[in-house]
């Protein structure tokens, strides 16, 4: 076995180890999940990207749709054990248009929105794990599931982060957007193309959902309990978001009444297409 080869398995196991330090309190959340208790909860689950929208950035070697997928089948069958009921947005290899998933989320009245991604980058030393949200509802889903894969993934933590994407900002139940660490990092990579990994993020994020009504008043408590998780603290991006899509705006007015005596496509190019769905959805 090559050194490169033992030391991913060494941290792959190093994952795992420091997933069962939250056992005990993983153990509790269970016996308090509404699923147990009778009370009927919907997961939607939204796979990122699909079909031809590949996800990541033009030079990325890693496909985002495919990892999001893989994740996302293995989120359901662990959720469905449980006893939840399951939606997915995409369950095979094909893109669905960003209304179309929110559409999803809304018919359920009941339901929870969780959309699974991950992060690139052109600095290829970006990495780590961050969670978004957008209505103050979902603060709890989102401080749950972030309290579980950051703390149990060996990448760095990230926070969590309110903005508005469409996904999140569109629907009306408690959403949220997960992003699983940067295919474009070396490091991170590495990790997520192996089985393991992706089984392991699949479980945290699922500890997650489970322990969404644990979750502590205050974002005082920085440790689980037997009784609560911490609820996180934020970064509100959502005045950054409006910045930068006015400067977008302002950069397409430009580029639009410099290039007005050419003739023009009716369809957008493939870039626009991306920076579009970047913005949009993560």
């Amino acid at each position: 076995m090559s050194i490169r080869l033992w030391q991913l398995h060494l941290i792959t196991a190093g994952f795992s180890v420091a997933s069962v330090a939250c056992a005990a309190s993983r153990a509790a959340q269970t016996s308090r999940d509404p699923q147990i208790s009778g009370s009927p909860t919907t997961v939607v689950i939204d796979a990122g990207h699909g079909g031809f929208d590949r996800g990541g950035i033009p030079s990325q070697r890693i496909p985002e749709k495919e990892m999001t997928l893989d994740v996302a089948q293995r989120l359901k069958t662990l959720l469905a054990a449980s006893g939840y009921n399951v939606v997915m947005t995409r369950d095979s290899d094909v893109f669905v248009p960003l209304p179309s998933r929110v559409a999803i989320a809304n018919s359920y009245r009941n339901a929870i929105f969780v959309c699974i991604h991950f992060n690139s980058a052109n600095r290829m030393g970006a990495g780590g794990i961050e969670t978004y949200f957008y209505g103050r509802d979902s603060l709890p889903l989102a401080s749950a599931i972030h309290y579980y894969v950051a703390g149990g993934a060996p990448s760095s933590n990230r926070g969590v982060r309110r903005r508005g994407f469409y996904v999140l900002r569109k629907t009306t139940v408690p959403a949220v957007l997960v992003e699983c660490g940067f295919l474009t990092n070396p490091t991170e990579g590495e990790y997520v193309q192996t089985v393991s990994y992706r089984q392991k993020l699949a479980e945290e994020i699922a500890a997650g959902v489970r322990a969404r009504n644990s979750v502590a008043a205050s974002s005082t408590t920085r440790m689980a309990t037997a009784d609560s998780v911490p609820l996180q603290s934020y970064i509100d991006q959502t005045k950054t978001s409006n910045s930068e899509r006015s400067r977008r705006h302002s950069r397409k007015k430009r580029s639009r009444s410099s290039s007005s005596k050419k003739k023009s496509s009716s369809k957008a190019t493939g870039s626009e297409a991306n920076v579009i769905l970047n913005e949009q959805e993560g």
